[in-house]
């Protein structure tokens, strides 16, 4: 495996029981001791983290808009980003099938792992710093929320838009990808036919490179984009 002290510093966290971290990143593929029991434990914990910082960060929200803000931090895909972000796909431990198939890169296996490292956390340093962790991790995401109208992403936005007026959904297209595995920029480039623009937007993640053409398309039709 590769330098884990490295991936406990991206942590913020240093386990007292390394082994628990071992087997979080351990992913089914690679054997019967794997990491799906703390996938269990920490998705649990971190619904319960997201929704308590959502219900004091928003007092005024309702509970469906505090549910649907929840659901957009504690998808699979965000997930996936953070575990880019935190550079877990290079300690990953999988079969050999998953490995030689590129595993490591694969969202779905990223994102269950960010839940069995939370779940490992929990165990390993208890509830407090385990929240403390996650707080951190999903902080600039629970910073950008806001409430009303104003929490659809840009896509989201975009699309309500256009099928408003009766036009063509938005396409998007990937121009690049650049950079390792561990540090990839996206370009994606969004075409609106009707209104002849075309935007760019980069990112981490192709999703966050598509919300950053979409933001820019807003921008290019007048419309305020307050997200």
């Amino acid at each position: 495996m590769a330098d884990i002290g490295r991936l406990q510093r991206a942590l913020g966290y240093q386990f007292q029981d390394i082994d628990l971290l071992r087997l979080a990143l351990t992913h089914r593929s690679a054997g019967g001791r794997n990491n799906e029991r703390l996938e269990f434990l920490g998705d649990a914990i971190l619904n319960q983290v997201v929704a308590e910082a959502l219900f004091h960060r928003f007092p005024q929200s309702r509970e469906g808009e505090l549910s649907r803000m929840r659901a957009r931090l504690v998808r699979g895909e965000t997930l996936a980003e953070v575990a880019m972000e935190l550079g877990l796909g290079e300690f990953l431990v999988l079969g050999t099938g998953e490995r030689r198939s590129g595993g490591h890169r694969r969202a779905s296996i990223r994102a269950d792992a960010v839940e069995a490292v939370i779940g490992a956390i929990l165990l390993d340093g208890g509830a407090a710093t385990c929240r403390d962790c996650i707080l951190r991790w999903f902080g600039d995401r629970l910073a950008g929320l806001r409430a009303g109208a104003a929490s659809k992403d840009p896509k989201t936005r975009l699309q309500e838009y256009v099928q408003g007026r009766g036009l063509d959904l938005p396409d998007y297209e990937q121009l690049a990808v650049e950079g390792e595995d561990h540090a990839r920029r996206f370009r994606v480039a969004c075409r609106l036919v009707a209104s002849n623009i075309v935007t760019e937007g980069q990112g981490s993640s192709r999703r966050k490179a598509e919300q950053a053409a979409a933001r820019e398309a807003l921008v290019a039709l007048g419309v305020a984009d307050d997200a």
